[in-house]
Order: C-alpha cells, then structure tokens, then sequence
C-alpha cells in the first residue's frame, strides 16, 4: 500500500495560475481556494464584483478534494443528542440547510457541466452492532421530527453486507469523485472574470476600519471585504476567530478493483454507501472504478502551519484491519493507496459562519461533512458580503462575533474515542 501526499482521486492540475507579484486593489478577496471559496468567488463575479481569489497550493488542494466524495444532508453532531441540546425549531433549521446545501452541489455539477461520477442514491448511516441499530433508530425518528429526508431501514432487504444490520437512509444526496468536480470547479472559476493567484498564502490580514489588507510573500491586496474560507487553515491567520478551529487529519484507503460478484456474495447488494454510527465514524463506498475506498477511523490533531504529509503508516494499517474485520469475504482484496487531508473541526462540532471583524467574514462548514455545505455557505456570504438580508439558512449557523469556547476536541480525546470504538466492536462481536 502506497502512502502519497496528493488526493488519490485524480491527477492534480496540469497548468497553475501565477502567483500574485506586487500589490494589488479589488472589491473584495477571498482567501482560500477550496470548494467554499471558489463558490464565493463565483457568486461575487456572477455580481459584478470585482473578486481576487487567493490560494497558498492550487485550487481545490486541500481537503475539497481528499474526501470521501460524500454529498450528506447531515451534520457532525450526532441527531439525537442535538435533539436533547437544541429547540426543535433551531434543529429544522440546521437540518433545513443541510439539505439545501445538498441541492446546491448538485446545482453546481449541473450548471458548470463536471463530469464527476455523481450518483445520488442516498447515505446509509449504519450500524454494526444492536446498540448501533437501535441508535439508528431514535436518530431516524428525531431526523424526521426535523423535517429531514431519513428513514431506519433494517435486515437483508436493505442490501447491505453481512454484519451491518441496517441503519439510517439519508433520503438526498449520494457519492461523486471529489477529486474531478475540484477540477471542474476550478475550471469553471479560472474562466470567469475571478482573478485567481495560486500558490499564493496569505500571511497576515488585517482590517484597517476602512478596508482589509492581505500580505501575501511577494505582494499585498487591498480589498473593502474580505472573506475567510480556509477551513483547517484558519488558525494560522491571526484576525481568526481565537478557537474557531481545530485541525484534524483524515485518511483515506482505495483497494484494488473488486469484482461486481464478489460484492454481491458478500450481501453488498445495494452498493449504498456507508457511514457506521461509530464516535468516530467509519466510511466505505464503492468507486465508479470498481474499487472500495474507505476511511477515518482514526484521527489526528496538528497545529499550524500544518505540514503536507502522508497518512500515518499505523492509522493506515488501522483503517485496514477495520476493513477485512467489516468484510471477512474480501480479505484477499489488497489496499492498493492512501491518502489524507487536514480538516477544521469547530468547537461546537456544528457549522458555523461570522463576522471575524467589521470587513472580514468567515465560514468553516465542515467538521468532516461539509463538500457540499461549504460550497453553499461560500455563496451564501458572497451575497451577505455585498449587503443582502442574512439568509435563513446562513441564520442557522451564523454566529455573528460570538467567542468560541476553547474546543474539546484534541488528540487525547480523539484517541480516547478510537479506544472506546474498539472496545464496543469487541463486545458486539462477543455478543452475536
């Protein structure tokens, strides 16, 4: 099994743009260059506003394009405990939105043509265990309290393979190849009237009350706005919300190509994509390619300036022994790569988008379920940006300049989880 730095999706980018030299003045600029700022971009060039683009690799390096390649209506938090934390109509609101972020993903595989594999056949969040599928459940009933698309679904007819007992189908969203959609979005954003400069970090942003400055390594942009959409990276910038987030990194295995039969044998009738209802979740999905790509598992925190690097060769081995102890019958298929990427986790394990001061706006829709809610979130404060009401969906994440509360998650706690993980597999399989 190859451990690679890039995304095991699709080859990177055959051109860059260049990166900015000496200083320059806009309307408004977007700092970072994943799926939430090349959304924003768009929308503010789709306006007339004259936008600068700024990303630190090329567009879509960083975890846009290293995910599993899930388009989820769901969020980190888990269901049911939001259901015991939230009013339920804060909870609509914030399902509401998941939902809708869903459908704008989709629009943008529609509106800017990328082929990317795309295949909206639901999510199963699934369960392992008796406890797992009665948590599936209660998470069901109080997702469709919520006015979410889900049902629990439960045995054989549920087509999955043999040793998940069934779960919760997410009724929208489905799989695509992360990797190709980056590239097409990023397509879509280099042919607008966005001026896009890669390999250009931005060092330090500054709001001066009548504007915002950004420092990058040869040059300096002068803007009226500014919008923060750097995920993970968002600690290494000093105007961040302080706490706003933590990073964390995630892999990713892909097998070798698996023969349909083979699948079928196994139980894997549906092919629906899975997420086990673990702490800390488990994914596998099969690829357009034939392959199986799964991942997380477990995890790691870093600090900035976070490095590009490779899974950790244990975290890979662990993802492995977590496949073959899944599906017994493919114990003979061979992992063939793995790959990772860093993502920003919020203290509140929620959502969130702000003001990080009276210029400056920020999203970081991701803990690990945002491809298709940082796009929408990007969009969604380009309007804010240029004065339009705030959204109702941006009004169920938005924080305003509310504080964040030093975060929970850490390496320690993570591990923890990982522990906990491996103990109740251990005790579901003593009691089967």
């Amino acid at each position: 099994m190859r451990l690679i730095h890039e995304t095991g999706w699709a080859a990177t980018p055959t051109t860059v743009e260049q990166p900015l030299t000496g200083d320059i003045d806009c309307d408004v600029v977007v700092i970072g260059g994943g799926g939430g700022g090349m959304s924003a971009a768009l929308r503010l060039a789709d306006k007339g506003v004259d936008v600068v683009l700024l990303e630190a690799k090329t567009l879509g390096w960083g975890a846009s394009s290293r995910n599993a390649g899930y388009i989820t209506n769901s969020i980190a938090a888990d269901p049911e405990l939001l259901g015991l934390l939230l009013k339920p109509e804060r909870l609509r609101n914030l399902y509401r939105y998941a939902e809708n972020a869903v459908h704008f993903a989709e629009g943008a595989i529609s509106r800017h043509g990328i082929d990317c594999g795309y295949q909206s056949e639901g999510i199963v969040m699934a369960a392992v265990s008796k406890g797992q599928l009665r948590h599936a459940r209660r998470n069901a009933k109080v997702l469709a309290d919520a006015g979410s698309s889900a049902e629990f679904i439960e045995g054989p007819e549920a087509g999955l393979p043999q040793g998940f007992l069934g779960g919760m189908r997410e009724g929208v969203g489905g799989t695509l190849n992360p990797g190709e959609f980056v590239l097409g979005l990023r397509a879509a954003t280099i042919a607008s009237d966005v001026r896009v400069y890669e390999h250009t970090p931005a060092h330090d942003v500054t709001d001066t009350g009548g504007g915002v400055t950004v420092d990058t390594p040869e040059g300096r942009v002068r803007a009226r706005k500014a919008l923060l959409t750097t995920n993970a990276y968002s600690a290494g910038l000093s105007i961040a919300p302080k706490n706003l987030a933590t990073p964390v990194w995630t892999s990713l295995v892909e097998t070798e190509p698996v023969a349909p039969e083979r699948l079928d044998e196994i139980g894997w009738t549906s092919r629906a994509p899975m997420v086990t209802l673990h702490m800390i979740l488990e994914s596998y999905r099969v690829t357009p390619r034939g392959t199986i790509v799964f991942g997380t598992r477990r995890v790691q925190t870093g600090r900035n300036p976070l490095p590009d690097r490779t899974p950790a060769r244990n975290v890979a081995d662990d993802l492995v022994r977590g496949f073959h102890d899944r599906f017994p019958g493919l114990r003979d298929i061979e992992p063939q790569k793995a790959w990772g990427g860093w993502i920003g986790m919020s203290s509140t394990w929620l959502p969130v988008a702000g003001e990080a001061s009276d210029n400056v706006l920020y999203s970081l829709a991701c803990n690990g379920h945002g491809f298709a809610q940082a796009q929408y979130v990007g969009h969604l404060l380009a309007d804010r940006i240029c004065d339009a009401p705030l959204h109702d969906d941006l009004a169920a994440i938005w924080r305003g300049r509310k504080r964040f509360r030093p975060s929970l998650v850490s390496g320690p706690v993570l591990h923890a989880g990982w522990l906990a993980d491996r103990a109740s597999d251990r005790l579901a399989a003593l009691t089967k």
